[in-house]
């Protein structure tokens, strides 16, 4: 997948032009950001980056900043992190920081919040953002005393004259400061590593107050004057649609204002198209609830009438025992095993899941005159905005979106079909709309992880050296959801843990077969990874075993010499996560240090008794290094989590704090996917409803302590919201059999 850069730059914003795009009042300093950001093609959606200023940072005459987060805060610490970038640099004082959220608006540059592609991406325009400023401050200091700027320093909000010692605060400077021309941006001095103040440190985030007092703002928290609620009921198979209805007995619910009809697509759905339904709009979600019981609706399912995951996954296992189509291919794979003194073989099943964030989909929306104004917790305001555009038939600078905080989102929230019902449901009914998505809603109309059948083949010499490694890896694609013809994973799916095998192995060959798409597939924390790691590091702990070799060693010694692998050379369009190679190389060193630092946090090799057990799975995901060991303990029949280990090498840690709480919540939540969670279907409904049988972790079943080691790396920022997910559940399972004997293929584990 190729990458494209786009220029960056700095430029002082006159304060017509700013007070035009943001609802902030300031005088002073105004700074906009020109981004430079790498990206993914088409593939994963990223808008493109804007010449236009698309990131403010003002100055008032009082010393108060504020600086405009573009991005999309769902608990990740998103809207604490680029400012903090940015205030480091500035030498500003972090508590006279305000941050405010912007709209969605192509001149932000990339809004998508999705991929840990945040800090990648806006980690130095965001220092020279901060650098600029604070030369521009030191400038007007030294203007206003007439000695060389050599001799002013920037420091915790003012100024100092290092030679006479006196000061002048930012708000005194911020007048004069405004009068100056920009820094070049070859021009920028960034601060030395060892004078930075809160980058690298633990940091609470910006929202941590409202958060667990209640005052933060949801998007299930927006009320407009006039509201109604609107429910849907939702054709039960993806891609049908409305037969026949009659809601004479929904309008006689106390409440019930309307009954509208919302178009289906068909199938594909594609991911900005709403699925259609009978519209219940009323008073409150009660009565809006209780019409939608009362409405009588015959259903077309459509073509994915008789999609059934038992059969789905059976054919599937069918399927990956045979050759497919080579995404890579190395050595001679067939001579390898047709001389092998052994061979494994396995296949790995994983089934559909659900994001099932706290907060389900909602939106709220107000369609007056000709324009649109949106709330919505959305992972991706652009696209709500081009979006509900497009499906009212306006321009785009029509409509506004304005973002909330998400309670959850896991790329469910990435999507904006529930938005666009909301704008749709505004403009028929000629009423402003709260949309609201129930639990059983969510859960019976998502866009569902991929269900997957992973089967590995391994040869060993009589040497007990590993000779080939043969890896089918067979689900729906993403691609599939909006067009029928993608019936194989994307080169960016095959990038998560399959093709980019980094172990030194003379024969390899990764293969992928048709799996066509039965149902909407969306990508899910960590994506292709999740299925894909689990194969691979459930089968290196077989082979572990098979050699008789400690897991630590068997990883390493498969590992090989330090090197950095060209994967481009080795897989067609090899995507890298959008980036380049020679930007983010894959380098085996980095991933060796992770597994050796957790080993020998974990106190890898202790003495456990009977019934207990510790494993190791490492894994690169989203440019991030990762390396972790699950201890699990059966006791009464019972099996608890005792320790959790990661070890992470994500390049320079902006915060701390939220790099570990990232990886303590991902534990939790690949917990969920490991023990219990599974989405199915027969004749083509979702089988679950709600969190009694589609269930998650509970407390007692989450790891008891969970302990995040942080390489210390100078190198860029990498992502660290998806990177804990893949490695946990191969760990779990392959502790599972360290302690217990018993091998575990398919998930979740209850299933088995």
């Amino acid at each position: 997948m190729k990458t494209e850069k786009l220029k960056s730059g700095i430029t002082k914003i006159d304060r017509r032009s700013f007070l035009k795009t943001s609802t902030v009042s300031m005088s002073g300093l105004i700074l906009g950001m020109h981004i430079s950001c790498s990206r993914p093609q088409k593939e994963e959606e990223r808008e493109k980056a804007s010449f236009e200023p698309n990131v403010f940072l003002t100055i008032n005459e009082m010393g108060d900043i504020n600086i405009i987060a573009h991005r999309s805060e769902m608990g990740q610490g998103v809207r604490t992190a680029l400012p903090l970038i940015l205030a480091d640099e500035l030498e500003a004082d972090w508590k006279r920081v305000n941050v405010v959220q912007a709209v969605g608006d192509k001149k932000y540059g990339d809004q998508n919040t999705d991929g840990s592609f945040t800090v990648r991406m806006f980690y130095m325009p965001m220092r020279k953002a901060g650098a600029s400023a604070r030369m521009m401050l030191e400038q007007a200091a030294a203007n206003i005393w007439k000695v060389d700027v050599a001799e002013c320093r920037a420091n915790n909000h003012e100024v100092v004259n290092k030679s006479s010692g006196k000061t002048l605060s930012y708000g005194e400077l911020a007048a004069e400061a405004s009068k100056l021309e920009v820094p070049k941006e070859d021009q920028v001095k960034l601060k030395e590593n060892s004078d930075l103040k809160l980058i690298g440190k633990s940091t609470p985030i910006v929202d941590l107050e409202d958060m667990v007092t209640g005052k933060a703002h949801y998007g299930m928290d927006t009320h407009i004057d006039g509201i109604k609620v609107a429910l849907i009921a939702r054709p039960p198979v993806a891609g049908g649609k409305v037969k026949s209805h009659n809601a004479e007995k929904t309008m006689k619910v106390p409440g019930v204002v309307k009954v509208l009809i919302l178009e289906s697509p068909g199938f594909p759905t594609g991911f900005d198209h709403p699925l259609g339904g009978v519209v219940v709009v009323a008073d409150n979600t009660w009565s809006a609830m209780k019409g939608r019981e009362a409405l009588e609706i015959d259903w077309d399912d459509g073509v994915n009438a008789d999609y059934d995951t038992d059969i789905y996954i059976k054919e599937l296992k069918q399927l990956a025992r045979k050759k497919g189509n080579s995404r890579r291919e190395q050595g001679d794979v067939d001579k390898a095993f047709e001389t092998a003194s052994r061979k494994l073989e396995a296949s790995y099943v994983l089934p559909h899941l659900s994001h099932a964030p706290m907060e389900p989909p909602n939106a709220v929306a107000h369609f007056k005159e000709g324009k649109c104004e949106i709330f919505s917790p959305t992972q991706h305001p652009q696209w709500v905005r081009s979006s509900v555009a497009k499906a009212l038939g306006i321009e785009e600078q029509n409509v506004t979106v304005n973002v909330t905080l998400l309670g959850g989102g896991f790329g469910r929230k990435s999507k904006p079909e529930f938005s666009v019902e909301a704008a749709k449901i505004s403009k028929e009914s000629g009423l402003p709309i709260k949309l609201i998505w129930t639990r059983e809603d969510d859960i019976k109309n998502d866009f569902y992880h991929a269900c997957s059948v992973q089967h590995v083949r391994v040869a060993l010499d009589k040497d007990n050296k590993v000779t080939a490694w043969n890896h089918r890896s067979l689900y729906p694609s993403i691609g599939g959801t909006a067009d029928k013809s993608v019936i194989e994973p994307s080169a960016g799916e095959i990038g998560m843990g399959f093709v980019d095998f980094p172990y030194d192995i003379s024969n390899i060959r990764c293969e992928t077969n048709k799996a066509e798409t039965k149902t909407r597939v969306g990508w899910l924390r960590s994506v292709a990874n999740i299925q894909q790691a689990f194969a691979v590091g459930s089968m290196l702990d077989e082979v572990a075993v098979a050699r008789k070799m400690d897991p630590v060693k068997n990883l390493l010694d498969l590992l090989g010499s330090d090197r950095k692998i060209n994967f481009d050379k080795l897989v067609s369009k090899f995507s890298n996560y959008g980036e380049p190679l020679s930007a983010y190389p894959w380098d085996t060193s980095r991933h060796r240090k992770v597994i050796e630092l957790v080993a020998d946090k974990s106190n890898w090799g202790k003495s456990l008794p009977k019934g207990q057990g510790q494993v190791i799975v490492a894994h690169r995901n989203f440019l991030t290094y990762v390396a972790c060991v699950v201890e699990v303990k059966f006791e009464n029949g019972k099996m608890t989590i005792p320790e959790v280990h990661y070890a992470v090498d994500c390049g320079k840690v902006i915060n701390r704090d939220r790099v570990i709480s990232q990886f303590e919540g991902g534990a939790i939540f690949a917990s969920s996917a490991t023990l219990k969670s599974a989405i199915s279907f027969k004749k083509g409904r979702v089988q679950q409803n709600n969190f009694n049988d589609y269930q998650v972790a509970r407390i007692a079943d989450a790891p008891e302590n969970i302990y995040v080691h942080l390489v210390d790396s100078e190198e860029s920022p990498t992502g660290v919201g998806e990177p804990p997910v893949p490695p946990f559940s191969a760990a779990l399972c392959n502790a599972i059999y360290k302690a217990t004997g018993k091998r575990i293929r398919e998930l979740p584990i209850q299933k088995v």
